[in-house]
Protein backbone atom coordinates (compact mmCIF):
# COMPACT_ATOMS: atom_id res chain seq x y z
CA UNK A 1 0.00 0.00 0.00
CA UNK A 2 2.69 2.58 0.76
CA UNK A 3 4.80 2.13 -2.16
CA UNK A 4 1.68 2.94 -4.99
CA UNK A 5 1.08 5.65 -2.78
CA UNK A 6 4.51 7.04 -2.95
CA UNK A 7 4.70 6.03 -6.90
CA UNK A 8 1.58 8.20 -7.49
CA UNK A 9 3.08 10.87 -5.30
CA UNK A 10 5.96 10.87 -7.70
CA UNK A 11 4.35 10.30 -10.67
CA UNK A 12 1.55 13.16 -9.96
CA UNK A 13 2.82 15.12 -7.51
CA UNK A 14 1.38 15.29 -3.47
CA UNK A 15 -1.55 16.54 -4.57
CA UNK A 16 -2.36 13.05 -6.04
CA UNK A 17 -2.05 11.19 -2.74
CA UNK A 18 -5.32 11.02 -0.61
CA UNK A 19 -5.87 13.33 2.73
CA UNK A 20 -2.04 13.88 2.02
CA UNK A 21 -2.16 17.50 3.49
CA UNK A 22 -4.13 16.64 6.40
CA UNK A 23 -1.38 14.06 7.25
CA UNK A 24 1.26 16.54 6.92
CA UNK A 25 -0.75 18.81 9.65
CA UNK A 26 -0.91 16.26 11.70
CA UNK A 27 2.22 15.01 11.91
CA UNK A 28 3.57 19.05 12.35
CA UNK A 29 0.92 19.01 15.18
CA UNK A 30 2.21 16.52 16.71
CA UNK A 31 6.11 17.12 15.85
CA UNK A 32 5.38 20.78 17.59
CA UNK A 33 3.63 18.63 21.06
CA UNK A 34 6.37 16.06 21.37
CA UNK A 35 9.55 19.03 21.27
CA UNK A 36 7.50 21.53 23.87
CA UNK A 37 6.76 18.61 25.88
CA UNK A 38 10.47 17.29 25.66
CA UNK A 39 11.33 21.00 26.19
CA UNK A 40 9.12 21.48 29.37
CA UNK A 41 9.60 17.47 31.08
CA UNK A 42 13.06 19.13 31.94
CA UNK A 43 16.57 17.45 32.41
CA UNK A 44 16.79 13.72 33.76
CA UNK A 45 19.24 12.32 35.99
CA UNK A 46 21.91 10.08 34.48
CA UNK A 47 23.36 8.84 37.25
CA UNK A 48 22.99 5.43 38.52
CA UNK A 49 23.52 4.01 41.68
CA UNK A 50 22.97 1.20 43.91
CA UNK A 51 21.68 2.63 47.54
CA UNK A 52 21.45 -1.32 49.64
CA UNK A 53 22.31 -0.12 53.37
CA UNK A 54 21.36 3.94 52.81
CA UNK A 55 19.01 5.13 55.12
CA UNK A 56 16.91 7.89 53.75
CA UNK A 57 14.73 9.94 56.12
CA UNK A 58 12.11 11.95 53.79
CA UNK A 59 9.17 14.54 54.53
CA UNK A 60 6.32 15.04 52.25
CA UNK A 61 6.96 11.56 50.86
CA UNK A 62 3.57 10.37 50.64
CA UNK A 63 2.21 12.56 47.51
CA UNK A 64 3.48 14.89 44.17
CA UNK A 65 7.56 14.85 43.81
CA UNK A 66 8.43 12.92 47.02
CA UNK A 67 6.66 9.73 46.45
CA UNK A 68 7.99 9.70 42.86
CA UNK A 69 11.83 10.27 44.89
CA UNK A 70 10.67 7.49 47.66
CA UNK A 71 9.68 4.80 45.14
CA UNK A 72 13.15 5.70 42.80
CA UNK A 73 15.32 5.39 45.99
CA UNK A 74 13.55 2.32 47.23
CA UNK A 75 13.62 0.79 43.98
CA UNK A 76 17.77 1.11 44.25
CA UNK A 77 17.13 -0.69 47.93
CA UNK A 78 17.38 2.19 50.23
CA UNK A 79 15.66 1.86 53.33
CA UNK A 80 13.40 4.63 53.66
CA UNK A 81 12.09 6.28 56.74
CA UNK A 82 8.85 8.28 55.98
CA UNK A 83 7.65 11.51 57.93
CA UNK A 84 4.01 11.76 57.87
CA UNK A 85 1.37 13.06 60.12
CA UNK A 86 -0.81 10.48 59.60
CA UNK A 87 -0.33 7.32 62.66
CA UNK A 88 1.48 4.15 61.87
CA UNK A 89 -1.70 2.28 62.23
CA UNK A 90 -3.59 5.16 59.52
CA UNK A 91 -5.19 2.71 56.45
CA UNK A 92 -4.30 5.05 54.25
CA UNK A 93 -0.61 4.84 55.16
CA UNK A 94 -0.94 1.52 55.94
CA UNK A 95 -1.90 0.82 51.86
CA UNK A 96 0.03 3.58 51.04
CA UNK A 97 3.37 1.80 52.15
CA UNK A 98 2.29 -1.84 50.95
CA UNK A 99 1.67 -0.68 47.85
CA UNK A 100 5.54 0.93 47.99
CA UNK A 101 6.88 -2.36 49.14
CA UNK A 102 5.14 -4.43 46.64
CA UNK A 103 6.37 -2.20 43.61
CA UNK A 104 9.97 -1.84 44.73
CA UNK A 105 10.47 -5.16 46.10
CA UNK A 106 11.78 -3.58 49.17
CA UNK A 107 10.29 -4.03 52.80
CA UNK A 108 12.57 -1.38 54.31
CA UNK A 109 10.12 1.11 54.04
CA UNK A 110 8.66 2.55 57.30
CA UNK A 111 7.08 5.63 58.93
CA UNK A 112 6.96 7.46 61.80
CA UNK A 113 4.42 9.74 63.24
CA UNK A 114 5.78 13.25 63.27
CA UNK A 115 3.55 16.62 62.64
CA UNK A 116 5.42 18.95 61.27
CA UNK A 117 2.81 21.96 62.23
CA UNK A 118 3.69 20.54 65.57
CA UNK A 119 6.70 22.07 67.41
CA UNK A 120 6.29 19.27 70.51
CA UNK A 121 5.46 16.42 67.78
CA UNK A 122 8.72 17.52 66.00
CA UNK A 123 11.12 18.03 69.22
CA UNK A 124 9.54 14.67 70.25
CA UNK A 125 10.48 12.58 67.76
CA UNK A 126 14.41 14.49 66.76
CA UNK A 127 15.19 13.83 70.49
CA UNK A 128 13.83 10.08 70.45
CA UNK A 129 16.11 9.73 67.17
CA UNK A 130 18.77 11.43 69.22
CA UNK A 131 19.07 9.77 72.35
CA UNK A 132 19.73 6.72 70.89
CA UNK A 133 22.62 5.30 71.76
CA UNK A 134 25.30 4.22 69.57
CA UNK A 135 24.15 6.49 67.05
CA UNK A 136 21.83 5.48 64.31
CA UNK A 137 22.39 5.31 61.06
CA UNK A 138 21.49 8.40 58.70
CA UNK A 139 22.89 8.93 55.79
CA UNK A 140 20.29 11.32 53.62
CA UNK A 141 17.59 13.73 55.08
CA UNK A 142 15.21 14.76 52.42
CA UNK A 143 12.97 17.53 53.09
CA UNK A 144 10.20 17.42 50.38
CA UNK A 145 7.49 18.61 52.55
CA UNK A 146 5.53 21.96 51.34
CA UNK A 147 2.30 23.65 51.67
CA UNK A 148 1.10 26.55 49.46
CA UNK A 149 -2.04 28.40 49.92
CA UNK A 150 -4.60 28.57 47.11
CA UNK A 151 -4.56 31.87 45.01
CA UNK A 152 -7.67 33.12 46.58
CA UNK A 153 -7.42 31.73 49.97
CA UNK A 154 -5.83 33.01 53.27
CA UNK A 155 -3.37 31.06 54.73
CA UNK A 156 -3.48 28.77 57.82
CA UNK A 157 -2.31 28.97 61.45
CA UNK A 158 -1.15 25.61 63.07
CA UNK A 159 -1.83 24.82 66.68
CA UNK A 160 1.36 26.99 67.81
CA UNK A 161 -0.24 29.90 66.21
CA UNK A 162 2.23 30.30 63.00
CA UNK A 163 1.38 30.75 59.90
CA UNK A 164 1.01 27.47 57.85
CA UNK A 165 3.98 28.30 55.27
CA UNK A 166 6.28 29.91 57.76
CA UNK A 167 6.12 26.58 60.17
CA UNK A 168 5.57 23.79 57.67
CA UNK A 169 8.27 24.71 54.64
CA UNK A 170 11.02 26.46 56.94
CA UNK A 171 10.33 26.59 60.59
CA UNK A 172 9.93 22.64 60.59
CA UNK A 173 13.03 22.39 58.97
CA UNK A 174 15.10 24.28 61.39
CA UNK A 175 13.34 22.77 64.31
CA UNK A 176 14.20 19.40 63.26
CA UNK A 177 17.66 19.77 61.83
CA UNK A 178 18.62 21.40 64.82
CA UNK A 179 17.77 18.60 67.16
CA UNK A 180 19.04 16.01 64.67
CA UNK A 181 22.53 17.91 63.77
CA UNK A 182 24.25 15.82 66.58
CA UNK A 183 23.07 13.02 65.29
CA UNK A 184 24.30 14.28 61.43
CA UNK A 185 27.72 15.12 62.61
CA UNK A 186 28.24 11.67 64.84
CA UNK A 187 27.68 9.82 61.55
CA UNK A 188 31.52 7.65 60.57
CA UNK A 189 33.81 9.71 58.47
CA UNK A 190 33.69 7.13 55.38
CA UNK A 191 29.74 7.98 55.13
CA UNK A 192 28.34 10.79 52.64
CA UNK A 193 25.37 12.53 54.45
CA UNK A 194 23.50 14.87 52.47
CA UNK A 195 20.35 16.82 53.54
CA UNK A 196 18.25 18.34 50.35
CA UNK A 197 16.00 21.40 51.04
CA UNK A 198 13.82 22.32 48.68
CA UNK A 199 13.09 25.68 46.92
CA UNK A 200 11.47 27.37 44.43
CA UNK A 201 11.87 30.16 42.10
CA UNK A 202 9.49 31.70 43.63
CA UNK A 203 12.08 32.98 46.82
CA UNK A 204 12.90 35.56 44.36
CA UNK A 205 10.13 37.87 44.98
CA UNK A 206 9.97 36.98 48.96
CA UNK A 207 11.17 39.19 52.00
CA UNK A 208 12.06 38.31 55.10
CA UNK A 209 9.62 39.61 56.91
CA UNK A 210 9.38 38.08 60.68
CA UNK A 211 6.45 40.42 61.98
CA UNK A 212 4.35 38.47 59.75
CA UNK A 213 4.92 35.15 60.47
CA UNK A 214 2.33 34.39 63.64
CA UNK A 215 -0.45 35.38 61.79
CA UNK A 216 -2.43 34.18 58.72
CA UNK A 217 -1.91 36.44 55.56
CA UNK A 218 -4.50 37.12 52.73
CA UNK A 219 -1.53 36.80 50.16
CA UNK A 220 -0.66 33.14 49.98
CA UNK A 221 2.29 33.55 47.13
CA UNK A 222 4.30 36.51 49.71
CA UNK A 223 3.88 33.57 52.77
CA UNK A 224 5.11 30.71 50.13
CA UNK A 225 8.36 33.21 48.47
CA UNK A 226 9.03 34.25 52.21
CA UNK A 227 9.20 30.71 53.59
CA UNK A 228 11.45 29.62 50.73
CA UNK A 229 13.39 32.41 50.75
CA UNK A 230 13.98 31.66 54.53
CA UNK A 231 15.08 27.88 53.45
CA UNK A 232 17.94 28.65 51.52
CA UNK A 233 19.14 31.43 54.07
CA UNK A 234 19.00 28.77 56.72
CA UNK A 235 20.61 25.80 54.04
CA UNK A 236 23.55 27.62 53.40
CA UNK A 237 23.65 28.58 57.15
CA UNK A 238 23.05 24.95 57.99
CA UNK A 239 26.24 23.97 55.89
CA UNK A 240 28.67 26.82 57.61
CA UNK A 241 27.54 25.57 60.91
CA UNK A 242 28.51 21.84 59.60
CA UNK A 243 31.74 22.93 58.17
CA UNK A 244 32.57 24.41 61.50
CA UNK A 245 32.28 21.50 63.57
CA UNK A 246 35.50 19.86 64.87
CA UNK A 247 35.34 15.99 64.84
CA UNK A 248 36.71 14.19 67.39
CA UNK A 249 38.93 12.24 64.77
CA UNK A 250 39.96 15.44 63.46
CA UNK A 251 38.52 14.53 59.83
CA UNK A 252 36.70 16.62 57.75
CA UNK A 253 32.99 17.24 58.11
CA UNK A 254 31.46 14.64 55.38
CA UNK A 255 27.43 16.13 55.97
CA UNK A 256 26.86 18.45 52.71
CA UNK A 257 23.80 20.55 52.24
CA UNK A 258 21.84 20.45 48.70
CA UNK A 259 19.49 22.95 47.92
CA UNK A 260 17.05 21.25 45.01
CA UNK A 261 14.75 23.45 42.83
CA UNK A 262 12.69 20.92 41.02
CA UNK A 263 10.72 23.08 38.64
CA UNK A 264 6.88 23.51 37.94
CA UNK A 265 5.32 20.50 38.44
CA UNK A 266 1.60 18.83 38.86
CA UNK A 267 2.06 18.23 42.04
CA UNK A 268 -1.21 18.20 44.46
CA UNK A 269 -0.20 21.48 45.68
CA UNK A 270 0.00 23.03 42.49
CA UNK A 271 -3.12 21.52 41.58
CA UNK A 272 -4.64 23.28 45.04
CA UNK A 273 -3.01 26.89 43.82
CA UNK A 274 -3.98 26.99 40.19
CA UNK A 275 -7.93 25.72 41.35
CA UNK A 276 -8.18 28.35 43.67
CA UNK A 277 -9.13 25.92 46.89
CA UNK A 278 -12.83 25.81 45.57
CA UNK A 279 -14.91 23.51 43.27
CA UNK A 280 -15.06 25.69 40.17
CA UNK A 281 -11.57 26.49 39.69
CA UNK A 282 -10.91 22.69 39.74
CA UNK A 283 -13.55 22.33 37.16
CA UNK A 284 -11.99 25.15 35.09
CA UNK A 285 -8.34 22.90 36.24
CA UNK A 286 -10.00 20.12 34.55
CA UNK A 287 -11.21 21.93 31.39
CA UNK A 288 -7.44 23.29 31.10
CA UNK A 289 -5.63 20.23 31.90
CA UNK A 290 -4.12 19.60 28.54
CA UNK A 291 -2.61 22.36 28.42
CA UNK A 292 -1.22 21.97 31.83
CA UNK A 293 -0.04 18.66 30.91
CA UNK A 294 1.66 20.15 28.04
CA UNK A 295 4.30 23.29 30.75
CA UNK A 296 4.13 21.66 33.63
CA UNK A 297 6.38 18.70 34.65
CA UNK A 298 5.31 15.02 36.06
CA UNK A 299 5.90 14.17 39.97
CA UNK A 300 8.81 11.81 38.65
CA UNK A 301 10.02 14.15 36.26
CA UNK A 302 10.10 16.96 38.88
CA UNK A 303 12.05 14.05 41.45
CA UNK A 304 15.37 14.08 38.71
CA UNK A 305 17.06 16.61 40.37
CA UNK A 306 16.47 15.27 43.67
CA UNK A 307 17.67 11.73 42.25
CA UNK A 308 20.62 13.61 41.04
CA UNK A 309 21.37 15.21 44.38
CA UNK A 310 21.02 11.62 46.22
CA UNK A 311 22.85 9.79 43.76
CA UNK A 312 25.67 11.40 42.44
CA UNK A 313 29.30 10.72 43.63
CA UNK A 314 30.19 14.27 43.00
CA UNK A 315 27.60 15.76 45.73
CA UNK A 316 28.79 13.46 47.53
CA UNK A 317 32.35 15.37 48.22
CA UNK A 318 33.94 18.06 47.93
CA UNK A 319 32.20 21.88 49.19
CA UNK A 320 28.40 21.90 50.04
CA UNK A 321 25.89 24.55 49.59
CA UNK A 322 24.77 24.01 46.26
CA UNK A 323 21.64 24.98 44.61
CA UNK A 324 20.55 22.55 41.55
CA UNK A 325 18.03 22.62 39.29
CA UNK A 326 17.53 20.72 35.80
CA UNK A 327 20.53 18.56 37.17
CA UNK A 328 22.67 21.27 37.37
CA UNK A 329 24.45 23.75 39.84
CA UNK A 330 23.38 27.43 39.37
CA UNK A 331 23.93 30.33 41.74
CA UNK A 332 21.45 32.08 43.73
CA UNK A 333 19.45 34.99 42.34
CA UNK A 334 19.35 36.41 45.67
CA UNK A 335 22.70 36.91 46.82
CA UNK A 336 21.26 37.62 50.14
CA UNK A 337 21.11 34.70 50.72
CA UNK A 338 24.27 33.46 51.31
CA UNK A 339 24.77 37.00 53.41
CA UNK A 340 26.49 35.20 57.02
CA UNK A 341 24.55 38.73 58.88
CA UNK A 342 20.84 38.16 57.46
CA UNK A 343 21.76 34.13 58.36
CA UNK A 344 22.53 35.11 62.01
CA UNK A 345 19.43 37.43 62.31
CA UNK A 346 17.38 34.69 60.83
CA UNK A 347 18.43 31.75 62.81
CA UNK A 348 18.68 34.28 66.22
CA UNK A 349 14.91 34.78 65.30
CA UNK A 350 14.15 31.16 64.62
CA UNK A 351 15.54 29.82 67.47
CA UNK A 352 14.28 32.24 70.28
CA UNK A 353 10.59 32.20 67.87
CA UNK A 354 10.99 28.54 68.92
CA UNK A 355 11.76 28.74 72.32
CA UNK A 356 8.98 30.84 73.25
CA UNK A 357 6.34 29.06 71.02
CA UNK A 358 7.57 25.72 72.94
CA UNK A 359 7.69 27.20 76.34
CA UNK A 360 3.66 28.48 75.82
CA UNK A 361 2.99 25.34 74.51
CA UNK A 362 4.16 23.23 77.32
CA UNK A 363 2.24 25.40 79.88
CA UNK A 364 -1.22 24.73 77.36
CA UNK A 365 -0.10 21.21 77.72
CA UNK A 366 0.28 21.23 81.57
CA UNK A 367 -3.04 23.02 81.90
CA UNK A 368 -4.55 20.81 79.35
CA UNK A 369 -3.05 18.05 81.51
CA UNK A 370 -4.55 19.45 85.04
CA UNK A 371 -7.83 19.68 83.76
CA UNK A 372 -8.15 16.21 82.42
CA UNK A 373 -6.99 14.91 86.03
CA UNK A 374 -9.59 17.65 87.72
CA UNK A 375 -11.99 16.24 85.43
CA UNK A 376 -11.26 12.32 86.17
CA UNK A 377 -10.83 12.82 89.77
CA UNK A 378 -14.37 14.44 90.07
CA UNK A 379 -15.59 11.18 87.75
CA UNK A 380 -14.30 9.04 90.26
CA UNK A 381 -15.58 10.77 93.03
CA UNK A 382 -18.86 10.75 91.94
CA UNK A 383 -18.45 7.12 91.14
CA UNK A 384 -17.19 6.23 94.61
CA UNK A 385 -20.46 8.57 96.13
CA UNK A 386 -22.66 6.50 94.16
CA UNK A 387 -21.32 3.15 94.86
CA UNK A 388 -21.68 4.11 98.77
CA UNK A 389 -24.94 4.92 98.67
CA UNK A 390 -25.92 2.18 96.75
CA UNK A 391 -23.93 0.31 99.48
CA UNK A 392 -26.33 2.32 102.33
CA UNK A 393 -29.40 1.31 100.83
CA UNK A 394 -29.49 -2.32 101.89
CA UNK A 395 -32.40 -4.81 100.49
CA UNK A 396 -33.75 -6.76 103.57
CA UNK A 397 -33.14 -9.65 104.07
CA UNK A 398 -35.73 -12.69 103.41
CA UNK A 399 -37.40 -14.57 106.43
CA UNK A 400 -36.03 -10.83 108.86
CA UNK A 401 -38.25 -8.80 111.37
CA UNK A 402 -37.69 -6.04 108.83
CA UNK A 403 -38.91 -7.87 105.53
CA UNK A 404 -41.95 -9.11 107.70
CA UNK A 405 -42.92 -5.67 108.54
CA UNK A 406 -42.77 -4.54 104.98
CA UNK A 407 -45.29 -7.32 104.25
Amino acid sequence: MPIPLLAEGFGRGLSGIPYIWTILQGVVVIGVVTLLKSYFGGATCRSERVMHGKVVMVTGGTSGIGAAVVEELATRGAQIILLTHHAPSDPFLVDYIEDVRTVTNNELVYAEQVDLSSLHSIRLFATKWVDNAPPRRLDMIILCANVMTPSFGTSQTTIDGLEAEWMINYLSTFHLLSILSPAIRAQPPDREVRVLFSTCSSYIGGKLDYNGTEKATKSGSSAYARSKLAVMTFAYAFQKHLDAYKRPDNQASNARAIIVDPGYSRTPGTRRWLSGGTIWGLLLYLITWPLWWLILKSPTQGAQTYLLAAMDAEYGRGAGGKLLKECREYQPLRPEVENEEIAKQLWEFSEKQVEQLEKQGAVKRALAKKEEEKKQKTKDDTTKTDAASSAGKKEPTAGSRRSRKAK
